[in-house]
């Protein structure tokens, strides 16, 4: 059955149960009337409701008279949407319109995916995040601060739904390439779990965005007028633990110890600590950190279907030893133990750059994280330098620099190896560190190249059109997020990633990687996604890690009974006459 997006209310009538008749829709039945109907995102169809449900609903004169179709409509927002100027007032346009029709929304980004989820998501969120007190017009999700310590369980309890599977939460620390933009950065929660509900299917209304806010150190935003935030400088130490801690206690107690809880953004100093610190007590991922790690992964799966060999039989060099870039080398390493080759030696196939050279053995004031990565060599003080040394035959940019991958890097790279594979894949698209087509003409072609922000196909010389892939997050934290609330995990551990990593790779066909495709379009999201919660299900259930029992025998009936349906629902005008629809009918 699809899932409507409706919640049972209190009171409901208790019929006895009759067989459906359209598992395609719910029938919904409110208590509500009038103004309220029309005003409320969950149940607001437009001119879409009938002329019945407008008498019975009391709407009827609050709308014109004629009654116009879902797909009408959609075609209204698409005028609408094309009279717009630029990205950030297309953003605009489109989170209107989330908060006013919520179904209409998601109707219109699956129209067309691929053209819609650069505006809702990277890149324009970014742009959107650092204009957020021009962007913000009503609330959503919930804004914490570090001065509400000792009462979150009574802010949690402001928010209307009871049933929360998903959350997640930022501190605003580090958006995207763009640094701490404070209690701005819930842009970031919006749009990711709006993309939980486009990519596969999550009821929006069991999903919460959270700001953390503990304050910015972002001096031009304290300055600024229009910042919605807490205006003094961000609080770290105990304080900052003790908000965190007592968060996600109140999230547990008030949804449930397997309600999953995404981290978004958090700077480079909480990041990993808190994920080791809560990862086996709570059911938690840092998306920048292992959603990042697994769609890179993915890539490198796809790229050893060209260049026929072994994840271990290829030297990686990154730029960037923040969270994206180790939690790639962390998970690549887990790859390679998959492989048979050991972690040690694995971990010697991996070299990392940072803000002050090569990581070495010996160098003083390195995280644990990076330990593992710090090799005995001599100093190299730069990324040219270090691709000229150790000739990688995997190049991966994570830190935000854009244009570090120089003329002269790509033509070393294309000299050192028949197909280089070269991924640049920081964030805003002025972050990232060689365009795809600078990539693809400097190496003649023989790049196999990934980005973090979209590019443009890129015509060859000889008039080859080549694809380049986009590693897009959004490939992998819908999928895993849903096929962890189908089971019910209560923990998410690293292999999951990697199984979510495979599941994409998988998915690649012969004629994307022709095309230049290290992913498949995000045209098919909605398939891929429904396909890697399988995994993920399978998984947990494999290896004793779902609490959902009985063990359902068809885990992919399982991921597709939760799978939000953007068709309007019809309204059952008088719930106690009509108890032969009671199976299907959704109370508020």
């Amino acid at each position: 059955m699809a899932n409507c997006g409706i919640g049972i209310g209190e009171g409901a009538p208790n019929w006895e149960l009759q067989k459906m008749k359209d598992e395609s829709k719910c029938l919904v039945y409110t208590r509500r009337r009038g103004y309220d109907i029309t005003r409320n995102p969950h149940l607001n169809k437009g001119m879409a409701f009938t002329l019945e449900e407008r008498l019975q609903l009391g709407i009827h004169g609050l709308l014109p008279p004629s009654v116009i179709s879902q797909d009408i409509q959609v075609l209204r927002v698409l005028r609408n949407y094309e009279m717009t100027k630029d990205d950030f007032e297309r953003y605009i346009f489109l989170m209107a319109l989330q908060d006013r029709n919520e179904k209409l929304f998601y109707k219109v980004l699956l129209s067309d995916i691929e053209r819609f989820m650069p505006i809702v998501y990277t890149p324009t969120v970014g742009l959107a995040c650092q204009q957020y007190g021009l962007a913000f017009r009503r609330p959503r999700g919930l804004f914490i601060t570090i001065h509400d310590r000792g009462h979150i369980a009574t802010i949690l309890k402001s928010w209307p739904e009871t049933n929360i599977r998903a959350i997640v939460v930022t501190d605003g620390e580090r958006i995207l390439g763009l640094g701490d933009l404070g209690s701005y950065g819930m842009g970031i929660p919006v749009g990711k779990l709006a993309l939980y509900t486009a990519c596969v299917g999550v009821n929006p209304q069991q999903c919460l965005p959270v700001m953390l806010d503990v304050g910015t150190n972002n001096e031009e935003l304290l300055k600024d007028p229009l910042y919605i935030g807490l205006r003094h400088k961000r609080m770290r130490g105990q304080a900052y633990d003790d908000l965190v801690d007592e968060f996600m206690q109140a999230v547990t107690e008030r949804y449930g110890q397997n309600c999953l809880i995404q981290f978004e953004d958090f700077g480079n100093t909480n990041a990993f600590r808190l994920l080791n610190k809560y990862r086996n007590k709570y059911c938690t991922f840092n998306d920048d950190i292992q959603g990042t790690a697994a769609v890179a992964v993915a890539g490198l799966l796809s790229a050893l279907r060209i260049t026929k060999n072994k994840l271990s039989d290829h030297t990686l060099l990154f730029q960037g030893a923040g969270e994206a870039a180790l939690g790639i080398a962390q998970l690549s390493v887990l790859a390679m133990e998959k492989e048979g080759t050991t972690r040690q030696q694995a971990a010697c196939k991996i070299w990392l750059v940072d803000s002050k050279g090569l990581i070495v053995k010996g160098r003083a004031n390195l995280t644990e994280e990076k330990l593992l990565f710090a090799h005995p060599h001599p100093e190299v003080k730069n990324l040219a330098d270090a691709v000229k040394i150790l000739k990688p035959t995997v190049l991966i940019g994570a830190a935000a620099i854009g244009g570090a991958f120089t003329e002269q890097i790509l033509k070393d790279m294309a000299c050192f190896n028949k197909h280089p594979i070269i991924f640049a894949l920081s964030n805003r698209t002025s972050k990232a560190e060689c365009t795809a087509e600078q990539c693809y003409h400097v190496t003649e072609g023989q790049a196999i190249f990934a980005s973090g922000s979209p590019f443009n196909p890129v015509t060859m010389p000889n008039g080859r059109v080549i694809y380049p892939g986009q590693g897009n997050n959004t490939y992998v934290f819908p999928g895993v997020g849903l096929g962890v609330i189908a089971c019910g995990m209560r923990h998410i551990d690293e292999a999951t990633f990697l199984i979510a990593a495979e599941a994409l790779a998988e998915q690649v066909l012969e004629k994307h990687l022709a095309e230049g495709r290290l992913y498949p379009p995000l045209s098919n999201i909605q398939a891929v996604s429904s396909t890697m919660a399988v995994k993920v299900a399978e998984y947990a259930f494999k290896n004793g890690m779902a609490s959902v029992f009985p063990e359902p025998e068809d885990k992919r009936s399982l991921i597709k009974g939760l799978i939000y349906s953007t068709d309007y629902d019809d309204f059952v005008l008088d719930a106690y006459t009509w108890p032969e629809e009671a199976s299907r009918i959704q109370t508020v």
